[in-house]
């Protein structure tokens, strides 16, 4: 139930909620584990709000679930976007998750019960605090300077220990 993203500016190591939002903790944990996020970059880095990523194009327009459709929100009552280092699934649209996911860098209330909350970062906020410190494009909050998710290492995958029993 934790993955670290090793980045260019340090890890951010997460806890996975696996049991409060399945289907995008599973898509995750495939994705990290096929590979699909490395060398991913941050596209999206909003100072005080959230850092974006998880579209192997770099454009923030792409992406795909490993069921090469869009899946459905895992809203819970319980998680919200209440601190930092909340990671949830980014979406343009109700049931419209796919691979892209962001970390917000402090509370989000607004965004409670419109994004699937699957995770939290548990060790790394020095490196959150880095990349939310990296100058961004005014217009498009794109950094300046490549800053990008160099390698997953994954410590525990209960979904692929369950398939494999």
């Amino acid at each position: 139930m934790a993955v670290t993203l090793h980045t260019t500016h340090g890890d951010l190591k997460l806890e996975l909620h696996c049991d409060h939002a399945p289907k995008a903790a599973e898509n995750f944990l495939a994705l990290c584990g096929s590979g699909y996020y490395d060398n991913n970059l941050f596209h999206r880095n909003i100072r005080g709000f959230m850092l974006q990523t998880g579209d192997p194009t770099g454009t923030g327009k792409k992406g795909n679930s490993i069921w090469g459709k869009k899946f459905e929100d895992e809203i819970v009552d319980s998680l919200k976007h209440n601190t930092r280092g909340v990671v949830s699934m980014a979406n343009n649209g109700p049931n419209t998750n796919a691979s892209q996911f962001f970390i917000t860098y402090g509370k989000q209330a607004h965004l409670d019960m419109k994004y699937t909350v699957f995770g939290k970062v548990i060790d790394g906020m020095d490196t959150l605090d880095e990349i939310e410190k990296v100058p961004v494009d005014e217009r498009t909050y794109r950094p300046l300077n490549e800053v990008k998710i160099e390698t997953v290492t994954i410590h525990a995958n209960p979904i692929a220990d369950q398939a494999n029993q």
